[in-house]
Protein backbone atom coordinates (compact mmCIF):
# COMPACT_ATOMS: atom_id res chain seq x y z
CA UNK A 1 0.00 0.00 0.00
CA UNK A 2 1.36 3.42 -0.98
CA UNK A 3 1.98 5.97 1.77
CA UNK A 4 -0.64 8.35 0.40
CA UNK A 5 -3.26 5.58 0.49
CA UNK A 6 -2.36 4.73 4.08
CA UNK A 7 -2.64 8.38 5.12
CA UNK A 8 -6.02 8.59 3.39
CA UNK A 9 -7.35 5.56 5.27
CA UNK A 10 -6.00 6.87 8.59
CA UNK A 11 -7.66 10.24 7.98
CA UNK A 12 -10.94 8.49 7.20
CA UNK A 13 -10.73 6.34 10.36
CA UNK A 14 -9.99 9.51 12.39
CA UNK A 15 -13.10 11.22 11.05
CA UNK A 16 -15.28 8.15 11.58
CA UNK A 17 -14.15 7.70 15.20
CA UNK A 18 -14.65 11.39 15.95
CA UNK A 19 -18.09 11.44 14.34
CA UNK A 20 -19.47 8.44 16.20
CA UNK A 21 -17.81 9.36 19.52
CA UNK A 22 -18.85 12.98 19.75
CA UNK A 23 -22.15 12.42 17.99
CA UNK A 24 -23.11 10.07 20.81
CA UNK A 25 -21.79 12.53 23.39
CA UNK A 26 -23.95 15.34 21.97
CA UNK A 27 -27.00 13.13 22.39
CA UNK A 28 -26.12 11.61 25.77
CA UNK A 29 -24.75 14.71 27.51
CA UNK A 30 -26.78 17.53 25.96
CA UNK A 31 -29.79 15.88 24.31
CA UNK A 32 -28.75 17.74 21.16
CA UNK A 33 -30.08 15.42 18.47
CA UNK A 34 -29.39 17.85 15.64
CA UNK A 35 -25.63 17.84 16.17
CA UNK A 36 -25.49 14.29 17.49
CA UNK A 37 -27.27 12.70 14.55
CA UNK A 38 -25.47 14.86 12.00
CA UNK A 39 -22.10 13.85 13.44
CA UNK A 40 -23.20 10.20 13.25
CA UNK A 41 -24.36 10.67 9.65
CA UNK A 42 -20.97 12.12 8.71
CA UNK A 43 -19.26 9.18 10.43
CA UNK A 44 -21.52 6.75 8.57
CA UNK A 45 -20.60 8.45 5.32
CA UNK A 46 -16.92 8.08 6.22
CA UNK A 47 -17.42 4.39 7.03
CA UNK A 48 -19.04 3.84 3.67
CA UNK A 49 -16.26 5.81 1.99
CA UNK A 50 -13.67 3.64 3.73
CA UNK A 51 -15.21 0.39 2.48
CA UNK A 52 -15.79 1.85 -0.97
CA UNK A 53 -12.13 2.86 -1.28
CA UNK A 54 -10.81 -0.36 0.28
CA UNK A 55 -12.66 -2.70 -2.09
CA UNK A 56 -12.25 -0.46 -5.12
CA UNK A 57 -15.96 -0.44 -5.93
CA UNK A 58 -17.10 1.26 -9.11
CA UNK A 59 -19.59 4.07 -9.67
CA UNK A 60 -22.35 1.52 -10.28
CA UNK A 61 -22.07 0.11 -6.76
CA UNK A 62 -24.59 0.81 -3.95
CA UNK A 63 -21.72 2.20 -1.85
CA UNK A 64 -21.02 4.88 -4.45
CA UNK A 65 -24.72 5.80 -4.56
CA UNK A 66 -24.82 6.01 -0.76
CA UNK A 67 -21.63 8.09 -0.68
CA UNK A 68 -23.04 10.50 -3.27
CA UNK A 69 -26.31 10.90 -1.34
CA UNK A 70 -24.66 11.42 2.07
CA UNK A 71 -22.24 13.92 0.57
CA UNK A 72 -25.13 15.94 -0.87
CA UNK A 73 -27.06 15.60 2.41
CA UNK A 74 -24.30 17.09 4.57
CA UNK A 75 -22.94 19.69 2.15
CA UNK A 76 -26.38 21.14 1.42
CA UNK A 77 -28.25 21.03 4.75
CA UNK A 78 -26.34 18.92 7.31
CA UNK A 79 -23.13 20.86 7.95
CA UNK A 80 -24.95 24.09 7.18
CA UNK A 81 -28.51 24.55 8.46
CA UNK A 82 -28.51 21.62 10.91
CA UNK A 83 -25.09 22.65 12.27
CA UNK A 84 -26.24 26.23 12.85
CA UNK A 85 -29.51 25.16 14.48
CA UNK A 86 -27.64 22.76 16.75
CA UNK A 87 -25.09 25.34 17.89
CA UNK A 88 -27.87 27.84 18.58
CA UNK A 89 -28.61 25.81 21.71
CA UNK A 90 -25.62 27.52 23.36
CA UNK A 91 -25.65 30.82 21.46
CA UNK A 92 -29.38 31.59 21.60
CA UNK A 93 -30.76 28.92 23.98
CA UNK A 94 -32.71 27.50 21.06
CA UNK A 95 -34.32 24.14 21.79
CA UNK A 96 -36.27 22.77 18.82
CA UNK A 97 -39.17 20.41 19.29
CA UNK A 98 -39.05 16.77 18.23
CA UNK A 99 -41.18 17.72 15.23
CA UNK A 100 -38.61 20.31 14.16
CA UNK A 101 -35.76 17.81 14.58
CA UNK A 102 -37.57 15.23 12.46
CA UNK A 103 -38.66 17.83 9.93
CA UNK A 104 -35.21 19.28 9.32
CA UNK A 105 -33.65 15.85 8.81
CA UNK A 106 -36.48 14.88 6.46
CA UNK A 107 -35.89 18.12 4.57
CA UNK A 108 -32.15 17.40 4.38
CA UNK A 109 -32.84 13.90 3.07
CA UNK A 110 -35.17 15.31 0.44
CA UNK A 111 -32.64 17.90 -0.67
CA UNK A 112 -29.87 15.31 -0.73
CA UNK A 113 -31.99 13.01 -2.89
CA UNK A 114 -32.88 15.78 -5.34
CA UNK A 115 -29.25 16.87 -5.64
CA UNK A 116 -28.14 13.28 -6.13
CA UNK A 117 -30.64 12.75 -8.96
CA UNK A 118 -30.29 16.11 -10.69
CA UNK A 119 -26.69 16.96 -9.76
CA UNK A 120 -25.34 16.48 -13.27
CA UNK A 121 -28.08 18.63 -14.80
CA UNK A 122 -27.38 21.41 -12.30
CA UNK A 123 -23.69 21.31 -13.23
CA UNK A 124 -21.66 24.29 -12.07
CA UNK A 125 -24.72 25.78 -10.41
CA UNK A 126 -24.63 23.03 -7.78
CA UNK A 127 -20.98 23.78 -6.98
CA UNK A 128 -21.84 27.45 -6.58
CA UNK A 129 -24.76 26.56 -4.31
CA UNK A 130 -22.47 24.53 -2.05
CA UNK A 131 -20.05 27.46 -1.75
CA UNK A 132 -22.84 29.96 -1.00
CA UNK A 133 -24.38 27.89 1.82
CA UNK A 134 -20.90 27.26 3.21
CA UNK A 135 -20.13 31.00 3.25
CA UNK A 136 -23.37 31.70 5.13
CA UNK A 137 -22.60 28.93 7.61
CA UNK A 138 -19.05 30.22 8.08
CA UNK A 139 -20.38 33.66 9.04
CA UNK A 140 -22.35 32.05 11.87
CA UNK A 141 -19.38 29.93 12.92
CA UNK A 142 -17.24 33.05 13.16
CA UNK A 143 -19.94 34.52 15.41
CA UNK A 144 -19.82 31.29 17.43
CA UNK A 145 -16.07 31.73 17.90
CA UNK A 146 -16.59 35.36 18.88
CA UNK A 147 -19.09 34.31 21.55
CA UNK A 148 -16.52 31.91 22.97
CA UNK A 149 -13.89 34.65 23.04
CA UNK A 150 -16.23 37.12 24.72
CA UNK A 151 -17.16 34.50 27.32
CA UNK A 152 -13.50 34.05 28.22
CA UNK A 153 -12.95 30.69 26.49
CA UNK A 154 -10.22 32.13 24.28
CA UNK A 155 -8.44 28.84 23.62
CA UNK A 156 -11.68 27.26 22.42
CA UNK A 157 -12.44 30.35 20.35
CA UNK A 158 -9.09 30.06 18.58
CA UNK A 159 -9.56 26.32 18.04
CA UNK A 160 -13.07 26.73 16.65
CA UNK A 161 -11.88 29.58 14.45
CA UNK A 162 -9.05 27.48 13.03
CA UNK A 163 -11.42 24.56 12.39
CA UNK A 164 -13.83 26.90 10.63
CA UNK A 165 -11.09 28.43 8.49
CA UNK A 166 -9.75 25.01 7.49
CA UNK A 167 -13.22 23.68 6.66
CA UNK A 168 -13.99 26.80 4.62
CA UNK A 169 -10.75 26.28 2.70
CA UNK A 170 -11.70 22.69 1.88
CA UNK A 171 -15.21 23.72 0.80
CA UNK A 172 -13.82 26.50 -1.39
CA UNK A 173 -11.66 24.17 -3.48
CA UNK A 174 -13.83 21.02 -3.32
CA UNK A 175 -15.28 21.37 -6.82
CA UNK A 176 -12.81 23.81 -8.31
CA UNK A 177 -9.18 22.92 -7.63
CA UNK A 178 -7.14 19.82 -8.40
CA UNK A 179 -4.08 19.55 -6.17
CA UNK A 180 -0.92 19.25 -8.31
CA UNK A 181 0.44 15.72 -8.18
CA UNK A 182 -2.81 14.28 -6.83
CA UNK A 183 -4.14 11.12 -8.49
CA UNK A 184 -7.44 10.63 -10.28
CA UNK A 185 -9.12 9.53 -7.04
CA UNK A 186 -8.09 12.83 -5.38
CA UNK A 187 -6.38 10.94 -2.56
CA UNK A 188 -4.38 13.92 -1.31
CA UNK A 189 -7.41 16.20 -1.30
CA UNK A 190 -9.60 13.71 0.55
CA UNK A 191 -6.86 13.06 3.10
CA UNK A 192 -6.81 16.78 3.88
CA UNK A 193 -10.61 17.01 3.81
CA UNK A 194 -11.22 14.02 6.08
CA UNK A 195 -8.58 15.22 8.56
CA UNK A 196 -10.16 18.68 8.57
CA UNK A 197 -13.72 17.42 9.03
CA UNK A 198 -12.62 15.23 11.92
CA UNK A 199 -10.85 18.17 13.56
CA UNK A 200 -13.91 20.35 12.94
CA UNK A 201 -16.35 17.93 14.60
CA UNK A 202 -13.98 17.37 17.53
CA UNK A 203 -13.34 21.07 18.07
CA UNK A 204 -16.99 22.09 17.84
CA UNK A 205 -17.92 19.54 20.49
CA UNK A 206 -15.43 20.92 23.01
CA UNK A 207 -16.30 24.51 22.09
CA UNK A 208 -20.01 23.73 22.51
CA UNK A 209 -19.34 22.10 25.89
CA UNK A 210 -17.35 25.14 27.04
CA UNK A 211 -20.10 27.59 26.09
CA UNK A 212 -22.73 25.31 27.64
CA UNK A 213 -20.87 25.21 30.95
CA UNK A 214 -20.30 28.96 30.94
CA UNK A 215 -24.01 29.43 30.36
CA UNK A 216 -24.83 27.14 33.27
CA UNK A 217 -22.41 29.04 35.52
CA UNK A 218 -24.00 32.35 34.53
CA UNK A 219 -27.48 30.97 35.26
CA UNK A 220 -26.34 29.65 38.65
CA UNK A 221 -24.87 33.06 39.52
CA UNK A 222 -28.11 34.82 38.57
CA UNK A 223 -30.13 32.38 40.68
CA UNK A 224 -27.81 32.98 43.62
CA UNK A 225 -28.18 36.75 43.30
CA UNK A 226 -31.97 36.46 43.12
CA UNK A 227 -31.96 34.21 46.18
CA UNK A 228 -29.71 36.63 48.10
CA UNK A 229 -31.99 39.57 47.30
CA UNK A 230 -35.04 37.56 48.37
CA UNK A 231 -33.38 36.88 51.74
CA UNK A 232 -32.68 40.55 52.38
Amino acid sequence: MALRDLLFLLADVWMVVVGFTFGWKFIKEFRNYLLGLEWIIVATSGSNFFVYAAVGAGEDSPMYTAAHFLDAFSRSVGITLILVMGLMAVTHRYRPSVAVDVGVFAFAAGVGLVLQIFGEELGRGLAVFYVVVNVLTTLFLLYFSRRLWAAGAKGMAIGAGLATAAAFGIASIYDYVHIPGDDAAHTLFYTAALSTWGFQMCMYYFAYRALHRLGESADAEKDRQVHDRADV
